[in-house]
C-alpha cells in the first residue's frame, strides 16, 4: 500500500526558485519510480520577496502549513536590499526552527576519494563527518531582541538543559546509526569552549552525563578553535560533532569549505517531531534568472529528507531511495563533467540536474 508523505515547499527568493524546481522535479521521479511511497508537494508563500510585496516574511497560514507536513523543504531565501525594520536580514528559516523546536541542525561534511577538494588529501583519504549544530537558542537566542544603547551593544547566550540533553542524544543516536552502517567508527565530539565560559562548561556537564548512556560510543572533548584548526589539518578523524549554535553557524561553512564550497552543502534542522531541509547557502540575487545556479546542495537537502522520513516512518525504500540519491550526486561531482563553475566547471543548473537524473535513471 502506497503511503502519501506531505512537503510543504519554500521555494525561496534570488536563485531560490531555480534550484528548488530541479530538485522537485528530482524528488517526484524517483517517488513515481518507488513502489510503496509517494509525495504530495505544496507551496505557502514566504520570504524576503513575499514580505517586501506584503509586510510578512512567514504568514501564519504558511506556518500552519509547515507544522502541518511530514517535512519542509526549504530553498535559499533573503535579499541583501531586503530587512526588518531594525535593520536584521529576513529569515523565515529561523523563525520555523523556533516555532517548531528544530534544536539539532545537521550539517554533513562529505568528500569521496576523487571529488576535488581545497584541501590536498592524502591519498586514499576522504571526509564522512557530520556536524550537528543546537539551532534554537545559544548566542542566536535574542535574535532581533538584543539591547543596543549609545555607548555599548549586549546579545544573550542561553544554554538550556531541556534543550542541550535532547540536543547530544539526539547526536549519540546518530552516530550509534553511523557506526552500526559502517560510515563512522561511533566517536562524539563536544565542541565547546568550557575552559573560559560558564556556560559552556555546563554545556560539556550534560554532555558528559549523556556520554555515559552510550557505553559502546567514544565521547570526548575539543574547544572550538582547536577544532577549526583541526578540520583543515585532520578532517578524516572527525565523526559527530555536537556544538553550540553560533560555533556551528561558523564551522559548517568551513565544513563546506572543505568539500569545494558552499554549493555542496546540503543541512537539516529536526526537532522531535518536525524537519526542514535546506541547502547552506544564499540566495546570490546576483546570479538569479542565468542559469548559474549549483543546485547539489539543495538535491542533497532532497536526499536528507528522504532518509529522515524514511528511518522516521520505518520505510527502507525511502531510506534507500536517499542514500541513491545522494551517491547519484556524488557520482557526477567526482567525474566533473557535470559541475557548475563555483565547483570549477562550466555546466548550467540545468545540465548539472539533468546529470543527476541520468545517474539515477540512465546508467
Amino acid at each position: 500500500m502506497t503511503k502519501t508523505f506531505s512537503i510543504a515547499v519554500f521555494h525561496g527568493d534570488g536563485i531560490g526558485p531555480e534550484i528548488m524546481a530541479p530538485t522537485l522535479e528530482i524528488l517526484r521521479r524517483m517517488s513515481e519510480a518507488s513502489n510503496g511511497y509517494a509525495l504530495r508537494f505544496m507551496a505557502p508563500p514566504a520570504g524576503a520577496a513575499h514580505y517586501a510585496a506584503t509586510g510578512e516574511s512567514l504568514p501564519a497560514a504558511s506556518m500552519e502549513t509547515a507544522r502541518n507536513a511530514d517535512a519542509i523543504l526549504l530553498s535559499a531565501m533573503g535579499l541583501p536590499d531586503v530587512r526588518y525594520e531594525d535593520g536584521t536580514e529576513i529569515s523565515p528559516q529561523i523563525d520555523l526552527r523556533k516555532a517548531l523546536k528544530l534544536f539539532a541542525g545537521v550539517r554533513p561534511v562529505r568528500l569521496k576519494v576523487g571529488q576535488k577538494s581545497p584541501l590536498n588529501l592524502p591519498p586514499g583519504r576522504e571526509i564522512d563527518f557530520v556536524l550537528i549544530r543546537e539551532s534554537t537558542e545559544g548566542l542566536f537566542y535574542t535574535q532581533g531582541r538584543g539591547e543596543v544603547t549609545e555607548n555599548e551593544a549586549r546579545e544573550t547566550l542561553l544554554v538550556s538543559r531541556d534543550v542541550s540533553e535532547k540536543l547530544f542524544a539526539f547526536a549519540f543516536a546518530l552516530a550509534r546509526t553511523r557506526k552500526e552502517t559502517g560510515r563512522g567508527p561511533g566517536r562524539v565530539t563536544c565542541v565547546d569552549k568550557a575552559n573560559v565560559f560558564r556556560a559552556f562548561a555546563f554545556f560539556r556537564q550534560m554532555f558528559d552525563a549523556e556520554a555515559a548512556k552510550y557505553p559502546d560510543l567514544t565521547a570526548d572533548h575539543a574547544y572550538v578553535d582547536a577544532t577549526a584548526l583541526w578540520m583543515v589539518q585532520k578532517p578524516w578523524d572527525f565523526d559527530v560533532l555536537v556544538t553550540e549554535n553560533m560555533f556551528g553557524d561558523i564551522l559548517s561553512d568551513l565544513g563546506a569549505g572543505l568539500m569545494g564550497g558552499l554549493g555542496l552543502a546540503p543541512s537539516a534542522d529536526i526537532g522531535l517531531d518536525h524537519a526542514v531541509f535546506q541547502p547552506c547557502h544564499g540566495s546570490a540575487p546576483d546570479i538569479a534568472g542565468q542559469g548559474l545556479a549549483n543546485p547539489f546542495a539543495m538535491i542533497l537537502s532532497g536526499a536528507m529528507m528522504l532518509e529522515w522520513l524514511g528511518i522516521k516512518h520505518a520505510d527502507p525504500e525511502m531510506t534507500t531511495d536517499g542514500s541513491r540519491l545522494r551517491e547519484a550526486i556524488e557520482e557526477v561531482i567526482a567525474q566533473g563533467d557535470a559541475v557548475t563553475r563555483d565547483i570549477g566547471g562550466t555546466a548550467s543548473t540545468k545540465i548539472a540536474a539533468n546529470a543527476v537524473l541520468d545517474a539515477l535513471f540512465v546508467a
